[in-house]
């Protein structure tokens, strides 16, 4: 049997295995792979304790960096400059009211003057923000040059308030109210509000929301102020309505008043007509008496002698005789120099 000679390199060492039969040549193999797992597995350790050798200085390194990243992002916002209120940008807000422009600046004034900043908040268990003053001006906002009139409210010491743009530390809050004439029957309102940190002297933006909730404020006080015209109106209308009534009544008082004094005057004409024409028409006879005749002559019979001073009533004029009525009745004829006027 030929013999056959293999070399093999395990570890740095060459084995000899000659042809023994089965038995020799398991034993080398085994031995073969006894020493390729121990190799394998002190190269993984080897090759574990690199790699955590280099992620620990990864980590470091980027430890370092991060380090020298925040030291840079706070240098440049302590260098970094405060914006002034002309190159800040809040959004704002305009609406236009049908009213004139007298209604709207006493709704405005009325919100400017409240006391509140609406639409943020310091705290949540104070939903509402009080303490806010009004002013003439504010070095928050550039001086008004357009149309209108200005107004301003400021709150000061306002701890990170709500709906202002990153905001963390105490400061100022302003709002400015625009009132600018549209026509006599239509007002433009324009309110803006920012926020100025004291400690950084850093103005942010609004939001928005404060804009709206006060222009909702300043819309509230115009209905109310509307309302309060209207019923004030209604209630001028109601009183000149009662005094046209009560006007009437009177001139339906002095009518009636005049139509009875024309009664009554016209009554006291009728009486002294009547007087007038009693004393036309009655006569006393005079004293001694007369002879009532039945025809108006001397010769005619004698109906009754009348005493003086008896009245009679004339019924029938003639140059020399009246025909006469006693009060009796009897009618006569008389004489018309017996008979005398009444007194």
């Amino acid at each position: 049997m030929q013999r056959l000679k293999k070399l093999f390199r395990i570890s740095n060492e060459y084995v000899l295995v000659r042809g023994q039969g089965y038995p020799t040549f398991r034993k080398n193999r085994a031995n073969l792979t006894e020493n390729a797992v121990r190799a394998n597995k002190g190269t993984h350790e080897h090759r574990t304790m690199i790699q955590r050798k280099a992620a620990k200085s990864l980590l470091c390194r980027a430890q370092k960096v991060a380090n020298r990243l925040m030291l840079l992002g706070a240098a440049s916002l302590l260098a970094m400059p405060s914006l002034s209120p002309t190159e800040l940008t809040t959004p704002g807000i305009v609406r236009e009211f049908l009213a004139p422009i007298d209604d709207v600046r006493q709704a405005v004034i009325s919100v400017q003057s409240d006391h509140i900043v609406h639409g943020t908040l310091v705290f949540d268990k104070e939903p509402t923000l009080t303490g806010a003053e009004a002013v003439k001006s504010t070095p928050l906002f550039d001086p008004w040059t357009g149309p209108g009139e200005v107004y301003y409210k400021i709150r000061e010491k306002a701890i990170a308030p709500r709906h202002f743009l990153d905001t963390a530390d105490m400061g100022t809050i302003a709002v400015r109210y625009v009132v600018i004439p549209v026509n006599p029957e239509r007002t433009r309102v324009k309110i803006d509000a920012v926020y100025l940190e004291g400690a950084h002297n850093r103005v942010h933006a609004s939001d928005g929301n404060v804009e709206k909730f006060e222009m909702n404020e300043v819309k509230d006080a115009l209905d109310s102020l509307q309302e309060a015209a209207m019923e004030a109106a209604d209630a001028r209308r109601r009183a000149l309505s009662a005094e046209l009534v009560r006007q009437s009544y009177a001139r339906q008082r002095e009518e009636e008043a005049a139509r009875v004094n024309n009664a009554q005057t016209s009554e006291k004409d009728l009486e002294q007509q009547i007087d007038a024409l009693r004393r036309e028409l009655e006569r006393h006879v005079k004293a001694p008496g007369a002879d009532l005749k039945g025809a108006p002559f001397q010769s005619a019979a004698n109906l009754k002698t009348l005493p003086a001073h008896s009245e009679v009533v004339v019924l029938i004029v003639t140059p020399h005789w009246l025909g006469v009525e006693t009060a009796e009745g009897q009618r006569g004829w008389l004489p018309v120099e017996q008979l005398e006027p009444l007194p």
